[in-house]
């Protein structure tokens, strides 16, 4: 999900700039809700990540859009492969040394080596490449209103106002914080602030939800597993989420919902929360950084306290909770063209992703 998120500034910034441009984005279709109705796209490609046969048909099928220009913002061997695939005479990657499998920039005709840190920077810098001008960074996303009308009634069927989603899931467990401490925070946020406990499970994460829930008191959160729509309406209405470097969490900073990060092997400089406005604990050093994966909880989130987080708590809600009024700033409208050229505005181009399992 994360990678999906990350790559959505590319998206808006290709069609900030070519207004009229076809723009497809290829993608697992396990994620494919998160770009559904999405206003800046023209087409969603949705794509089985093990069947050989459909990433070979879908090859074909992309080959005869006959576009003009594909961006690979995941650096895999598939991805780059398919985007060779299409036929496209200008594929924008990232350099042999940054790419995350390094030989599959050798598909690419523009190789990027990004000089800013933040992966979503980094993903710009793949845009500007091809041909996109700067502008606010945005992440265009669109909830449902079936979602949404999920989401209004369970509120009020739980009679719930003011909550704090917790999610305490992360892909890896050494990227998790331990469950039973967000149990012990769910007690502090209701006694400290009366809020209500909502606890997100993704898939397999029903263990952790429960041991958090276990250990919650009498805080008595809730424990939710939405499909995605869902889950974005969810945390579209909360006043705040906490977790770690994970899906939710990115989503939740795009949706500009408050967000408190925990970090310990991933270096927030680079997957941290987009914008500066929230609060990231993390004891580990820069230097301790790590992508390795591991099934047991790291020394560096076990280092974090729950003082620490309810301190991070205390200062993220004293900040104003969002840039906007709104509360559904994922929901956009259609870009519409401004009177003159636009520069490449009649050009075809696609915007590709393919996301992990996280």
């Amino acid at each position: 999900m994360g990678d999906v998120i990350s790559a959505l500034p590319v998206l808006a910034a290709l069609r900030d700039t070519f207004l009229r441009a076809q723009i497809d984005w290829v993608i697992d279709r396990r994620w494919q809700p998160l770009l559904m109705g999405n206003p800046d796209l023209n087409e969603v490609i949705p794509l089985r990540s093990r069947s050989i046969r459909e990433f070979f048909q879908c090859g074909s099928r992309l080959r005869l859009q006959k576009y003009k220009c594909v961006v690979d913002a995941q650096g895999l061997y598939k991805s780059a492969l398919l985007a060779k695939l299409t036929g496209a005479p200008n594929r924008v990657g990232f350099s042999f040394s940054f790419a995350r499998e390094h030989a599959s920039s050798m598909f690419y005709t523009q190789r990027v080596k990004p000089v800013t840190q933040h992966i979503i920077d980094q993903n710009l810098e793949l845009a500007f490449e091809a041909g996109a001008t700067r502008h606010a960074t945005r992440f265009p996303l669109y909830i449902p209103s079936d979602a949404q009308s999920n989401v209004d009634q369970f509120l009020r069927s739980t009679r719930i106002e003011k909550f704090v989603v917790l999610s305490p899931g992360g892909g890896w467990i050494s990227k998790c914080w331990p469950p039973e401490r967000y149990g012990q925070l769910s007690e502090r946020l209701r006694k400290t602030y009366g809020y209500r406990i909502i606890i997100n499970s993704g898939p397999g994460e029903a263990e952790l939800a429960e041991a958090a829930m276990a250990n919650a008191g009498l805080s008595l959160p809730i424990i939710v597993q939405y499909e995605l729509p869902e889950l974005m309406a969810l945390l579209s209405r909360t006043d705040l989420v906490v977790a770690g470097d994970s899906g939710p969490l990115h989503l939740a900073v795009a949706l500009e919902t408050p967000v408190v990060g925990l970090y310990g092997p991933t270096s927030p400089a680079r997957n941290g929360p987009y914008g500066g406005r929230d609060i990231v604990v993390r004891n580990a050093k820069e230097e301790d950084t790590t992508h390795k994966r591991e099934d047991s909880f790291s020394d560096a989130m076990l280092s974090i306290s729950v003082d620490q987080v309810m301190a991070a708590v205390k200062v993220r809600l004293a900040r104003p909770m969002r840039n906007s009024p709104s509360r559904s700033p994922a929901a956009k409208s259609e870009p519409q063209s401004e009177p003159g050229e636009t520069p490449g505005q009649d050009e075809k181009a696609q915007e590709k992703n393919w996301s992990p399992a996280e």
